[in-house]
């Protein structure tokens, strides 16, 4: 399956001697993930340094802006080719077993306080059969419980905030559903991403659970608020939580505008049927 998307930021630095932006929102290589074409075009001339990170895949761009407008516009074509796998083979894997690489997805981090919301957790999903049913579970819990609302959240908001608000964003899903996860035993990260189908266009939150499958175990997708198919989303970053990937941290005196974002499929109709497959886009 194939996808055409993109994004435009628009800045306007204040600082006289300029400020360094750091962006995360080229689309991740990995084995199901293919980057076919890419393109990312700045407005001004200035340095820029990048950085791939070893343990994550994550791509980083630190651009040295100058005082005044910047626009930056990244372009690509991504084919992505993921693992669809009958959820009820999809099964959780004990702690004995998990590799050392995923254990710091248990730990409690910034967003997502899973030691705090241990006991809730375990009294409202541990007697549910263990496996991606019980992930699902969880995630039909937070859409059912939570409301979207824009704007209700902030970068303070945290997944035990959320829980007693009951309402959010789709970070404040994910961190949710995290925390439950994490809580139970079960790793869980954090993914941005461009979604197909979601309305309207924007970056997006998703999560990933590390489950045991036919073939081992993976890292599988799951989207609380439901607003994206699994296998429509395209992976930027992945991190513990939200603070790991945003998709610009800019240093210094810098106003933001409103980022555009969009994604289209090349090779497959809009309205054809969300799947219920268990998808995973990476593996260790």
């Amino acid at each position: 399956m194939r996808y055409r998307l993109g994004c435009e930021l628009g800045y306007e630095v204040q600082e006289a001697e300029g400020a360094p932006l750091v962006f995360n929102i080229e689309a991740q290589r990995t084995a199901r993930q293919a980057v076919v074409e890419e393109r990312l075009t700045l407005s001004a001339e200035a340095p820029q340094d990048r950085f791939l990170m070893p343990e994550s895949g994550n791509r980083y761009l630190r651009v040295q802006a100058p005082r005044g407008p910047l626009t930056l516009r990244y372009e690509a074509v991504v084919e992505l080719a993921p693992e669809s796998v009958d959820p009820a083979a999809v099964g959780e894997m004990p702690a004995a077993r998990l590799p050392l690489e995923v254990l710091t997805h248990l730990y409690p981090s910034r967003y997502v306080e899973s030691d705090l919301l241990e006991p809730f957790a375990r009294k409202e999903f541990g007697a549910l059969p263990p496996g991606h049913q019980r992930v699902t579970a969880i995630c039909n819990w937070v859409r059912d419980r939570l409301d979207y609302v824009p704007g209700s959240s902030d970068e303070h908001t945290s997944a035990r905030d959320t829980l007693l608000q009951r309402q959010g964003v789709c970070r404040d899903f994910s961190h949710l559903s995290m925390a439950f996860c994490r809580a139970l035993g079960i790793p869980a990260r954090f993914v941005s991403a461009y979604a197909w189908r979601l309305s309207p266009p924007d970056f997006h939150a998703v999560m990933e659970a590390w489950l045991e499958g036919p073939e081992g175990g993976a890292w599988y997708l799951f989207d609380a608020t439901r607003m994206a198919a699994p296998d429509g989303l395209v992976r930027i970053g992945i991190g513990r939580d939200a603070a790991e990937v945003a998709f610009c941290s800019p240093y210094g005196s810098v106003d933001c505008g409103s980022p555009k974002v969009w994604i289209s499929a090349l090779d497959r109709s809009d309205d054809a049927p969300s799947t219920t497959a268990a998808i995973s886009l990476a593996s260790l």
